[in-house]
């Protein structure tokens, strides 16, 4: 996806959408050529969404993460997600006080607003779903009683996709809850030469003191509540639903965009709309957002894929032939 120009000319307007704008000049103080990466971030933070970033070792994942967060002065923890991880040490749980005779909860890393589950295709089953209620309805139960999770709260989750030993496969049930899946791409040349360059003059990731909080949550909220009030045509929602039921009846799908991917792509086509200085969402703020906010929804058929078909390839020969409304 490619926000870069459109964001760029018309990030200017009120206030929450200047302040959410400036993020992506201070997110560039840390890590280099991720802008369309922060804007999809964004857009999640702005839907109440959570993210799924998928790249190869080394192309500052958790950094940018570490960055958004300190940019937007959110509270942040970070879940190194590994085989012998327990539900509990995401969650938390009930430990015994022998001052007080009594079980007290112990809040796990959960309750925060920006939890980056680094690695998360690294750890069994049971502890990726013990993420799935605080994803879906943002709160954690323990022994019957729920407890709610902060406002914001959003998980960042990576994973590998060129390493498979030792992981297992993300169940489709959690993936459809992530809004979006971002790919963060290797740096072209000239970006890579500069982060060497930041290196060799100094520079420490682990150091973030020169990023600055230029937005809070209180701009996300504002901007949460003008983006829900972006106009959608009858015709636009008939091409988001046109396009999640083509990939239902695709002979290279096993497996199609639901109704909640469909909600997803119209959330996100808004979020969008408002950052690009607009009160309507057009037919190209989808195409925009296609890509991102379905390419986990889909599951390619074995054969599809011994082709050589990928899940965004086949998004772009299904926005291709689903007719445009005008």
């Amino acid at each position: 996806m490619n926000f870069d120009e459109t964001y760029r000319v018309t990030s200017s307007g009120d206030s929450a959408r200047q302040a959410l704008a400036a993020l992506r000049t201070e997110v560039s103080k840390a890590v280099v050529g991720q802008d369309a990466v922060v804007t999809g971030m964004v857009i999640a933070l702005l839907c109440r969404g959570h993210v799924l970033l998928e790249g190869v070792p080394g192309v500052a994942k958790t950094l940018l993460v570490r960055t958004l967060a300190a940019a937007l002065s959110l509270d942040f923890k970070r879940v190194q997600f590994t085989p012998d991880l327990m539900p509990g040490d995401v969650t938390g749980s009930l430990i015994y006080d022998a001052k007080t005779a009594r079980f007290e909860f112990r809040e796990g890393p959960v309750f925060t607003n920006l939890l980056l589950a680094d690695e998360i295709n690294r750890t069994p089953p049971k502890t990726q779903a013990a993420l799935l209620e605080a994803m879906e309805e943002r709160q954690v139960s323990v022994e019957g009683a729920a407890r709610a999770l902060p406002d914001p709260f959003v998980v960042c989750a990576t994973q590998n996709p060129v390493e498979y030993e030792g992981t297992y496969q993300l169940p489709e049930a959690q993936l459809d809850r992530f809004l979006v899946k971002l790919t963060v791409p290797l740096p072209p040349r000239e970006q890579e030469i500069s982060v060497l360059d930041r290196h060799a003059r100094g520079f420490d990731p682990r150091d973030l003191s020169e990023v600055k909080a230029v937005a809070t949550a209180a701009d996300l909220a504002a901007g949460r509540e003008a983006a829900s009030a972006v106009h959608v045509a009858p015709e636009v929602l008939g091409y988001i639903v046109d396009v999640a039921r083509a990939t239902r009846s695709s002979p290279a799908l096993q497996l199609g965009v639901s109704p909640r991917g469909a909600t997803a792509l119209l959330a996100a086509s808004r979020a969008w709309a408002w950052l690009s200085g607009r009160q309507y969402v057009t037919p190209d703020d989808v195409k925009a957002l296609a890509r991102p906010a379905l390419r986990h929804r889909v599951q390619l058929r074995p054969e599809a894929e011994l082709e050589g078909t990928t899940a965004d390839g086949l998004l772009d020969g299904i926005l291709a032939s689903v007719p445009v409304p005008r």
